[in-house]
């Protein structure tokens, strides 16, 4: 293929030698991270003495590193295109992060980072513990009795997915880790006023599917934020450092799903202590239908489930119903949905034991070894990255934004 204005010039053959110059760079980045992974960290961090957030860390190293990862002024006109005109700039962060989780000082120190209480949560908490109270945009938080109740409201999109609902999860799973009398918390779908959905409860409808397309679904501030950050401090407890007796603050943690846990729906379940759905709910992991990776699921759904049926969801896109055997793995319990209030009740008292807190941090650490966490979250980092921006999944987000979910 010929230009009249070029002639002889190939277009393809500059696109993929283009490709190719991309490419070598990106793997002298990586070469590069992983051998001087330690140092780097060092450096950014004074010697591992402070702890710096993934977003913290990647424009830290924008400005000590120059070209080692994007810069802020990169980042941000990133930031403002649609996910199709995107360059891939997070490829590179993938990259970084990657390198740093996989180095064997650096990545915990890093993971330990993200299960800091976040700074809104502190500016919070002074309120939370005088009224009992925190409502947030996606997020309202309420203790009553000593159960922390988290209720999902966004209501115009069926609690589907983005950044500010991760930071409005995050901010109150950091409450009420921190509030001394609350004692178990519970995170249940609120009310919609969606058409379809008008009236009823809705857990999540997973990864909000407009804004992916609209490119605003950051790899650092979403995708790895979620992972490393709210639902690490729902299973593993938030690092305080108070005690001798655990560097981690944990609590038990029940979810209720009424109508459908979708995608990152599904994912928050593989972490609660004790799962309740409605008899007409259901569970799925369109992974394959929308061409990215489940978070943390691959990892987790085979122990849990089984390998065959954690194929059939994450591969197949097989929906589970709330009360077909196969489900009874994630799901606790399955009631009416008018017993769901009542079987919740019950629930939030049988964890509510004074030998819960330690027994829980005992299975967890037996089921899930942070070690084994890293190295998959290692590697999901630059995987996820990768996969964002592929063609297939820029396609299939474009179709989906069209049309409601």
């Amino acid at each position: 293929m010929t230009t009249d204005s070029a002639p002889g010039l190939d277009l393809r053959a500059l696109a993929g030698e283009a490709h190719r110059v991309d490419d070598d760079v990106r793997k002298a980045r990586a070469d590069f991270v992983e051998a001087h992974a330690e140092e780097i960290y060092a450096e950014l961090t004074d010697g591992r003495t402070r702890y710096l957030r993934l977003d913290e860390l990647v424009r830290a190293a924008a400005l000590a590193f120059p070209g080692l990862v994007p810069s802020e002024e990169q980042m941000a006109a990133e930031r403002s295109r649609p996910q199709a005109d995107k360059v891939g700039r997070e490829i590179d962060q993938g990259i970084f992060l990657r390198g740093i989780l996989r180095a064997p000082k650096a990545g915990p120190h890093l993971l330990d980072a993200m299960l800091r209480p976040t700074a809104r949560a502190k500016r919070l908490l002074p309120e939370f513990l005088e009224t009992g109270l925190v409502r947030m945009e996606a997020v309202r938080l309420e203790r009553r009795d000593g159960v922390a109740h988290l209720t999902l409201c966004r209501d115009d999109c069926l609690n589907a997915e983005d950044a500010q609902q991760v930071d409005d999860m995050e901010t109150a799973v950091d409450l009420v880790l921190l509030d001394p009398s609350v004692r178990v918390g519970l995170l249940r779908g609120g009310v919609m006023s969606h058409p379809r959905y008008r009236g009823r409860r809705v857990f999540c409808a997973g990864i909000n599917l407009k804004k992916l397309s609209a490119g605003d679904i950051p790899l650092v501030d979403f995708l790895l934020r979620r992972e490393t950050g709210y639902l690490q401090k729902i299973f593993r407890g938030l690092l305080t450092d108070d005690s001798w007796h655990s560097r981690f603050t944990g609590k038990p943690w029940t979810a209720a799903v009424d109508s459908f846990a979708i995608g990152g729906g599904t994912q928050l379940l593989l972490v609660f202590d004790h799962v309740l759905a409605a008899s007409d709910a259901y569970l799925s992991l369109p992974a394959a239908k929308e061409g990215i990776i489940p978070g943390v699921a691959n990892f987790r759904l085979s122990r849990i489930a089984g390998p065959r049926v954690a194929r059939q969801v994450i591969l197949g896109g097989r929906k589970l119903r709330a009360d077909e055997p196969d489900a009874r793995a994630i799901v606790d319990e399955v009631v009416r949905p008018d017993e769901m209030d009542a079987a919740i009740e019950g629930a939030l008292a049988r964890l509510g034991g004074e030998a819960v807190a330690a027994n829980r941090r005992m299975l967890n650490l037996s089921e899930e070894p942070p070690e084994e966490f890293r190295r998959y979250i290692a590697e999901f980092a630059l995987q996820q990255a990768l996969r964002i921006y592929g063609a297939d999944v820029i396609g299939k987000v474009d179709g989906f934004a069209v049309g409601s979910r």
